[in-house]
């Protein structure tokens, strides 16, 4: 099927979400929330299930736009079986304060660009998440790599640098992910097979099913909140990474925090053997921004 560049332009949506606390606390939980038993509880403990209060890990809002019926409902003629997330950027205007509540996201497809033959295809979402009330919560560009679409003779991707510091990190936070986040973190709305089926990882080059992006990233979220604004995950207000490779539960990787200036961080989530392998760092040019 060609590639359908009349949707560029286009807003879709409203795409609905109903949660409750339960669905905040599973959200927290596909992140790593909780994984001593300890750690995070203020995600997860609602103290009263009558009248619940938690402090919402702020990813919440960055899963919205990666939710399976977007993804199904923005078919412009990828191939599905390539689709990777390739980055994001969140602005959070408002926390989330409701336990319970009504969101809708409409999301525009702002862009496709032609990275070339064997290279994939970029596309550029805009997704606005409101409240019940109207308030508008986050604001978030999205970018997904089709890798067997590239080569379709589109116009090339804009340059996005971000200057790292050339020095060790300020704060390094390691963990263990589950085997399990994955099978944990797909019941907040993400359904690709990839992170599930076994067979279909291996078709595509993968020796296991992988995590999802947004979750690693709730990680490393985590981690820099309880190193710069702990117990106030309503202080971040900008989360931006690239997503540079694909995470297998069982690793332990490293979150390596650089404090720029007062509230702002840049950071780099990486295998906790890095320095002796090599290896090319899940998340990179990460950005977090904090008020």
């Amino acid at each position: 099927m060609a590639i359908n560049t009349e949707m560029v332009g286009k807003t879709f949506g409203p795409f609905v979400r109903d949660y409750t606390f339960r669905d905040l606390e599973l959200f927290a939980l596909g992140c790593g929330a909780g994984i001593d038993g300890k750690d995070g509880l203020e995600y997860i403990n609602e103290h009263d299930e009558r009248d619940p209060h938690l402090k919402v890990l702020p990813m919440f809002g960055a899963m919205l736009i990666v939710d399976s019926e977007v993804t199904r409902t923005i078919d412009y003629g990828y191939n599905y079986a390539g689709s990777l997330h390739w980055g994001f950027d969140i602005t959070f205007h408002k926390p989330i304060t409701k336990m319970s509540d009504h969101l809708e996201t409409m999301v525009r497809l702002e862009g496709l660009y032609d990275r070339g033959e064997g290279r994939g295809l970029l596309a550029q979402h805009i997704g606005d998440t409101y409240d019940s009330d109207g308030n508008l919560l986050f604001t978030n560009e999205s970018w997904d790599c089709l890798i067997y679409d590239g080569g379709w003779g589109g116009p090339k991707p804009p340059k996005d640098i971000v200057e790292m510091p050339d020095r060790p990190a300020d704060v390094e936070i390691t963990e263990t992910i589950p085997e399990n986040q994955a099978l944990i973190y797909r019941l907040s709305g993400d359904y690709h097979p990839q992170h599930i089926d076994w067979d279909y990882a291996a078709e595509n080059g993968e020796p296991r099913p992988i995590l999802h992006a947004i979750s690693y990233a709730g990680v490393v979220m985590r981690h820099a909140i309880n190193a710069f604004v702990p117990g106030e995950p309503e202080r971040i207000t900008r989360f931006k990474t690239r997503i540079t490779s694909p995470v297998h539960p069982g690793t332990t990787l490293k979150t390596r925090l650089w404090k720029i200036k007062e509230g702002e961080l840049r950071f780099a989530l990486v295998d906790a053997d890095a320095d002796e392998t090599g290896a090319k760092p899940h998340l990179n040019w990460g950005i977090i921004e904090y008020r």
